[in-house]
């Protein structure tokens, strides 16, 4: 995608991608936010009735036992929350850190308790992720912004994002303020950004959710950075570090002395408490215990992939075998072409901005991914949106894979291997008389597209990518009107 970006042309003419990218992304978010069923997504009642108890006076919630009754939640998952089974019982976020429902709270106000408006409002917060990430895909190649719009598209039509970012939950402005942070980070950096910006938002991370907690990891690594680039005394890397995280610390600690007078010492966080609340919730090493080790992997990684791209409602959703299958497929080309530019990056000397973002970005996926597992160590929780706030590295790779498997030498020498094991597939499917038809079809499909894509004009990759984008799109509008709304009703 190669666009005018000479100075003389306006902001509008340099940017109208990434503009029809979020308008895409708002009008089908806003399909999620009217036509999903209430209450059918992942503990929104609990989050809904944290909003009310700060907006009708009630104060922070305190996390009870009784707030996580894994038998009364089965009925109203099961009976799709009926009328006459009230949701007022359901408050086990209450140990949640208090700012998303803080700001939400005017929203609850104005509208008179309106779920729709409080999910409009989580999905404003979602288009400012997305134009966050975009941003900071900039920073990669600003010369070619079409990394930055590729990447953005990708992720703003994953239909479980989408789904997320439509319904009411915290997940929304931790991960909008993860990527501000990060984008002022790739800023500071070049001496772009006051590290007290950076541990104001790092405060705001820290009074939102646990899973921002990362950034205290990060800010350490990109005052490292810095100094390792500008060579500066120890006493001025000192000061800026401290700079970061006083003030992160001091805004977050107003929260902590609030948990530790409420629930008690050493119960900072709440989730001590939060763990002796939700009894009955499913444990891991139950789940080992009755199904064996390898069962329960093979079944945790399939429900993670799943969940990542589309497993709607209570995780009671899950959509057609086919399409998971495209997906893997899809996911597979991207991660085969993004191997072999990461190949390349290796072998050519990065910029030290390319390189700095890699870190970062990397680095922050690791700390998401770390806090995945070891909360799935305890319980149960295999959802691929616990790993949305690594999209920003997760976008890079799909824009750099998907523009490295469309050029002609991969894309034919990658199409013809698919074909022999295609072959080799369908011959052995024969022979045991279990001929895999879809996975075979769909393989031929790709085939075609890597064929054709190969000898499209380069001229034209922005119109694929756009058809691209436009797939996902329909993709989404699929899951909708075809999964979510027919089962959830």
């Amino acid at each position: 995608m190669r666009l005018d970006t000479s100075p003389e042309t306006s902001w509008l003419t340099r940017h109208w991608p990434g503009l029809v990218i979020l308008l895409t992304f708002f009008i089908i978010g806003t399909l999620y936010v009217f036509y999903t069923p209430l209450w059918q997504s992942p503990d929104e009642p609990a989050h809904y009735n944290y909003i009310r108890s700060l907006a009708t006076g009630e104060g922070f919630p305190v996390l009870e036992v009784g707030d996580y009754d894994q038998e009364y939640l089965a009925q109203l998952t099961s009976r799709r929350f009926p009328p006459e089974l009230p949701i007022d019982s359901v408050r086990y976020e209450g140990h949640q850190p208090p700012l998303y429902y803080l700001l939400a709270t005017p929203v609850y106000w104005i509208s008179g308790g309106s779920v729709m408006a409080i999910r409009m409002f989580s999905l404003a917060l979602g288009s400012v992720g997305i134009g966050l990430i975009m941003l900071i895909l900039l920073e990669y190649k600003p010369a070619h912004p079409g990394i930055a719009w590729l990447g953005g598209g990708l992720v703003a039509l994953i239909p479980q994002f989408v789904a997320m970012m439509s319904a009411i939950n915290n997940d929304a402005l931790t991960m909008a303020l993860l990527w501000l942070w990060l984008w002022l980070a790739l800023r500071y950096l070049r001496g772009q950004t006051s590290p007290l910006v950076l541990g104001g938002i790092l405060g705001a991370l820290l009074v939102t959710k646990t899973t921002g907690y990362g950034a205290l990891i990060l800010a350490v690594l990109v005052v490292y950075l810095r100094d390792r680039r500008a060579g500066q005394p120890f006493g001025q890397t000192a000061r800026e570090l401290l700079s970061i995280l006083i003030p992160g610390l001091l805004i977050g600690g107003m929260w902590w002395t609030r948990n530790l007078v409420v629930y008690g010492w050493p119960d900072v966080m709440g989730l001590i408490r939060h763990d002796v609340v939700v009894v009955g919730q499913p444990r891991a090493a139950d789940w080992i215990a009755q199904q064996g080790l390898l069962p329960f992997l093979w079944g945790a990684g399939r429900t993670t992939f799943r969940s990542f791209w589309g497993q709607f409602g209570w995780m009671g959703v899950v959509l057609d075998a086919r399409i998971y299958q495209g997906l893997a497929i899809f996911s597979g080309l991207v991660l085969w072409g993004a191997a072999w530019r990461l190949r390349e990056a290796l072998r050519q000397a990065m910029k030290p901005r390319q390189r700095d973002l890699l870190i970062l970005l990397g680095t922050s996926a690791g700390i998401s991914l770390s806090m995945f597992l070891v909360y799935n160590l305890t319980f149960v929780q295999h959802q691929g949106r616990y790993l949305f706030p690594a999209l920003p590295i997760i976008a890079l790779t799909g824009a750099l894979g998907l523009q490295r498997l469309v050029e002609r030498k991969l894309a034919v020498g990658t199409a013809l291997v698919m074909l022999v094991g295609s072959l080799i597939a369908g011959g052995v499917g024969l022979l045991l008389s279990a001929l895999p038809m879809w996975p075979l079809a769909l393989m031929g499909a790709a085939i075609a597209l890597l064929f054709a894509a190969a000898f499209v004009p380069q001229r034209w990759h922005s119109v694929v990518g756009a058809g691209l984008l436009f797939a996902m799109a329909a993709l989404n509008v699929w899951c909708l009107f075809g999964f979510i709304v027919p089962l959830l009703t």
